[in-house]
């Protein structure tokens, strides 16, 4: 049976082209993204014991995450937690299998600790966190549905995914990488709960970045700022270069008003979720890692998904996958490529109702001579679709 694959070429200015240009990406210690990390490793846990012993990943979506911020008393030189962040893991699960029960309540709750100390050094996990599994068993009908023999996809959903990033999106992501990454060698006052948001103008990128400073590693107001106008020279050092495009770098603009002194972002953990900041799956970052109103996303929550048959999952990321690989194979000759792909539950996941493919050619290109190569590379993609499955739990793809 032939997909139903459309290509069609666009008649628009290219996003790297216009004038205005805004894009943001929640990093990896806010909230929402807490929410979705938390997520995807529980179900990635699931799915690693219902293959050791079932064969294969059963049934279950646990892409409800919620986060209650807690209370905190922050302080120069160290402060203290007073009240536990909540954090509900939600969702569908098989929680059993011939009248034999699984432990998915303590496989949870273990994934989301096992999470959470390996990537906020700062968290006690005795008493910064409280974690309440209140996964449930999935209905009969999706069940049913959810045959992982067949393949057939448990939702009606879509996916949405474009190439190439331009020089905003790279910045802006990279520089949330950067900030908890190297940057921290540098400078361990600066905490995980980062934000980045970027503007470009023209040929001006303003970045601007919320982020949070573990107290204890701060003596006073003084060393504050002086970590702070460090941290702007460090980011503006790394950004440009990694662009020709004029870069202006602005951290924790509340801090002052009018020259004046008038707060400090300070956290006990490094995370704002200790302070009354919630957070839920799916309200941040898309598949690709950044949020992008000038181009199209889809609104699913992909993080928590199963990787077998929840198109909402594997479609966002195939898209972002073939949009590349067009990008790849076309060389200059494409300016931009959107990918949209959509299915119909029970309809098995490599052939989906479409995948609509748009085209921002190079101008005086002859279009003619890559619909059938677009065409081919989705057609392959979509194929081996079921790769993705392996990749997701080995980490090699990420959801936000």
């Amino acid at each position: 049976m032939e997909r139903n694959i459309s290509v069609e070429a666009l008649k628009q200015t290219a996003t790297f082209n216009r004038e205005v240009e805004l894009v943001e990406r929640k990093g990896i210690g806010h909230p929402d993204s807490v929410s979705d990390g938390i997520a995807e490793a529980v179900s990635r846990e699931l799915s690693k014991y219902y293959i050791k012993n079932y064969g294969r990943i059963l049934h279950h979506n646990t892409d409800q995450v919620e986060i209650v911020g807690g209370q905190s008393a922050p302080a120069f030189k160290g402060g203290s937690v007073l009240e536990p962040t909540y954090i509900l893991l939600s969702g569908r699960a098989t929680t059993s299998v011939d009248g034999v029960r699984i432990p998915f309540k303590s496989i949870s709750i273990k994934a989301a600790k096992e999470y959470l100390r390996s990537n906020f050094k700062h968290l006690d996990l005795d008493g910064d966190v409280m974690i309440d599994s209140r996964i449930g068993h999935g209905s009969v009908d999706l069940r049913e549905v959810y045959d992982t023999s067949k393949h057939r996809a448990n939702d009606t959903s879509f996916g949405v995914g474009f190439a190439p990033f331009t020089d905003t999106e790279t910045l802006v992501k990279e520089t949330e990488n950067y900030i908890n990454g190297k940057l921290k060698e540098k400078l361990p006052a600066i905490g995980y709960d980062v934000k980045v948001m970027g503007y470009r103008q023209k040929d001006v990128i303003n970045l601007t970045i919320a982020a949070a400073y573990v107290d204890k590693f701060v003596k006073d107001s003084d060393e504050y700022f002086s970590i702070k106008e460090e941290l702007i020279n460090l980011i503006t050092d790394n950004a440009v270069k990694r662009t020709d495009k004029q870069v202006k770098v602005f951290v924790n603009t509340a801090d002052k008003e009018d020259g004046v002194r008038t707060g400090h972002y300070l956290t006990v953990t490094g995370l704002s979720m200790e302070n009354g900041d919630d957070g839920s799956v799916g309200r941040g970052n898309r598949v690709n890692g950044v949020i992008t109103p000038y181009k199209p996303m889809s609104m699913e929550a992909a993080a928590g998904k199963n990787p077998v048959t929840h198109v909402g999952k594997l479609y966002n990321c195939l898209s972002n996958i073939i949009g590349n690989e067009i990008v790849k194979e076309c060389g200059g000759d494409v300016q931009e490529v959107f990918v949209r792909i959509v299915s119909q539950i029970g309809r098995p996941i490599d052939y989906p109702h479409v995948a609509s493919i748009q085209v921002i050619y190079a101008p005086n290109v002859d279009e003619s001579k890559h619909k059938k190569n677009i065409t081919r590379i989705a057609d392959e993609k979509l194929a081996k679709i079921s790769d993705l499955t392996n990749m997701f739990l080995e980490e090699k793809i990420k959801t936000f």
